[in-house]
């Protein structure tokens, strides 16, 4: 049993997606659709740069969207994958999109607009400088979520963003209380690494971003997708449109339950877990938190469908 999974922020890089690019026709028009949409050239961003420009996460979030639908537009298309028969699609923060674009639940073009957006008001939404996040090793949740409790925040915010693997969590919140709560990891000899962003997501702080995509999430067109769709909110399959609007409304302040959405598929059944976008991050996180046996496979180039399509071969 297969799921296809979808990359988030963090994971794009100057070139990403040059290969599929060059080779094939398909995506030169994904790249241009995406161009039009936007009225801007995302594609030179994403191709050639500058990496200051494609790392603002107003151009980050429609550019990775657009090498994963891109790939896999390759994958069903020039190589006849057949996707009807993977179980779960779940994408990671903006990868939910790409997951709902890929399941024919949302147009591609739709989805360019509202990342746009989301990144936009995700930015706004907090002023530069005055957000934070780390990334904590080596705690569980609930170990984190009383060190949290004991710090008796009374007006500051620091919160689990991402919840990504064993012993990876992800805290976001306003400058001063991520630094206390950072502080208070030292002295208890836990490791953690300030996250370079440029807004603290995934916190309540985000509410303001939320509140201004809800009506733009609303007036978009969402149809039922055609394959179920593990949502970070509540790590847990939905088919319904009108309830995959409201959940991405609350995903960007709700923490990201990735650690949950992979446990959930692997006790449904999922032993192949494909990655499709740039970077390994998500297969790294299916590794660390699947304690049995599993496949990964992290689709970046040619070569690497080659390798997929001889191992579902087999």
């Amino acid at each position: 049993m297969s799921a296809l999974l979808f990359p988030g922020q963090g994971s794009q890089i100057v070139g990403m997606g040059s290969e599929f690019y060059k080779n094939f026709d398909i995506v030169k028009k994904i790249f241009k659709q995406a161009d039009d949409e936007l009225n801007f050239s995302i594609s030179n961003m994403i191709l050639e740069g500058p990496a200051d420009k494609l790392q603002l996460t107003k151009n980050t979030q429609p550019a990775i969207l657009t090498v994963s639908f891109s790939i896999f537009k390759v994958l069903k298309e020039e190589f006849g994958f057949n996707f009807d028969t993977f179980k779960f699609f779940a994408g990671h923060s903006l990868g939910e999109y790409s997951a709902l674009v890929c399941s024919n639940s949302l147009k591609f073009n739709d989805a360019v607009f509202l990342l746009h957006e989301r990144g936009r008001s995700m930015q706004e939404a907090v002023p530069v400088g005055k957000g934070s996040m780390i990334a904590v090793l080596g705690l569980k949740t609930e170990e984190i979520n009383n060190l949290i409790l004991s710090l008796k925040l009374k007006n500051g915010v620091c919160e689990i963003a991402n919840d990504n693997a064993d012993g990876q969590v992800i805290i976001s919140g306003d400058k001063n209380s991520v630094q206390l709560f950072s502080s208070s990891l030292k002295e208890r000899k836990i490791k953690s690494i300030p996250l370079k962003v440029s807004a603290p997501f995934h916190c309540s702080l985000m509410k303001p971003a939320a509140k201004v995509m809800e009506e733009k999430i609303n007036k978009t067109l969402f149809k039922d997708p055609s394959i179920k769709i593990i949502n970070n909110v509540t790590a847990s399959p939905e088919i319904n449109s009108d309830k995959i609007k409201k959940l991405l409304v609350d995903q960007i302040y709700s923490t990201v339950k990735w650690r949950q959405t992979l446990m959930y598929m692997s006790n449904a059944g999922v032993t192949n877990f494909i990655e499709i976008g740039p970077g390994k991050v998500l297969s790294g996180m299916v590794k660390r938190t699947i304690k049995k046996s599993v496949n990964c496979f992290s689709i970046n180039s040619i070569a690497d469908i080659k390798n997929l399509k001889n191992e579902f071969e087999k």
